[in-house]
């Protein structure tokens, strides 16, 4: 008699039908990158070197889009060559023959072949140190004496708007052209434009405020290679410290403004957005500029971080979208006056 076939039933191990597929297995490639690679040290180690390339091509192309040639082709970055000084000089400097120069301050016989900012020191691992004057407590004192250069120098900053965008835009772009059209507009309405002192939509939003005889003033921060100012900078604040920078960002302005943009941009753009979110800032308009140029951050944050509750639906409101200078001025000014008239804007 032939043996009775038996139905499938659930596994005992694993409890599911046995005609049901196997689960998926994971992938033998391992972890990947935003960016669709192989996630590991080499890789890691390679972006952060062409990462600081593209940073100094972007200020490099920036300055030269204006018509500021620089003297030095901007170096070649790999993880065992750091990043060499460039300095951007006007146009006849670049006769000048090229040549590369490691920073002054670097003595390769005593220390790494790194030129390490402050912010790259600070933000070392502790360790061992005989020096004091390289240990956290004197770091300390050095920021404290950073923050009151900030506050002295931007004390006379009553209405200020920073905005921000990328170092690379030429002036021939239309962003390059808005943004000094609503710096422009801004000015003459009596506020002061602060930006980060570099080329590009800083340079652009600088210009419009010399147009209008409005305050113009630059933030700039120590970088691995030396960043040249853009020419329409009346007064120039230096910095250390990013921490320090941003805090001035936010003092002294009652709007940010941000134009297309890389991680800077998106960092000072989700700075302001969580400080407004958590009641530190009020009536402080955040304008993303170029309503294409934005379409997929916001597409994402409705999609994904608000379908998934990790933000909330009002919160989406804080940001406002725009490709109209005039649109851009008005929020500003009018957010601006609705702080003047609240109880915390008299309190300030």
């Amino acid at each position: 008699m032939p043996a009775k076939r038996v139905k499938p039933t659930a596994s005992a191990t694993t409890n599911r039908p046995a005609s049901a597929k196997p689960p998926r297995k994971a992938s033998v490639r391992g972890p990947t990158t935003a960016g669709g690679k192989r996630a590991n040290v080499a890789t890691t180690q390679r972006a952060e070197a062409e990462a600081l390339q593209g940073v100094i091509e972007r200020h490099v192309d920036g300055h030269r889009s204006a018509g500021r040639d620089t003297p030095l082709s901007s170096p070649t970055i790999t993880p065992d060559r750091p990043p060499l000084k460039t300095t951007v000089q006007p146009a006849a400097a670049a006769k000048k023959k090229p040549s590369l120069m490691i920073h002054p301050t670097v003595d390769t016989d005593l220390r790494d072949f790194v030129p390490l900012t402050e912010d790259a020191k600070l933000l070392q691992a502790p360790g061992p140190r005989d020096d004091f004057t390289r240990t956290d407590p004197w770091r300390v004192l050095r920021m404290t004496g950073e923050i009151i250069e900030g506050f002295d120098a931007l004390a006379s900053v009553e209405k200020g708007v920073s905005i921000f965008g990328s170092a690379r835009t030429s002036p021939d772009d239309p962003q390059y052209i808005a943004a000094t059209e609503v710096a422009r507009l801004l000015g003459e309405a009596g506020f002061s434009i602060i930006t980060g002192a570099g080329p590009g939509i800083m340079e652009a939003a600088n210009k419009g405020a010399r147009i209008a005889g409005a305050p113009s003033i630059g933030c700039n921060i120590e970088l691995p290679f030396e960043q040249g100012a853009n020419p329409y900078v009346d007064t120039l604040v230096s910095f250390r410290y990013f921490m320090v920078r941003k805090t001035m960002f936010i003092k002294y302005s009652n709007a940010f403004i941000c134009f297309p943009g890389g991680f800077g941009t998106l960092d000072e753009l989700f700075e302001a957005v969580t400080l407004i979110q958590t009641g530190k800032i009020f009536q402080f308009p955040v304008v993303l500029f170029g309503t294409h140029y934005w379409a997929g951050l916001v597409r994402w944050l409705r999609s994904r971080v608000l379908s998934e509750r990790k933000i909330s639906a009002g919160d989406l409101d804080l940001l406002l979208l725009t490709d109209d200078p005039q649109e851009a001025a008005r929020a500003v000014i009018e957010a601006h006056a609705a702080q003047v008239r609240s109880p915390r804007g008299k309190a300030r």
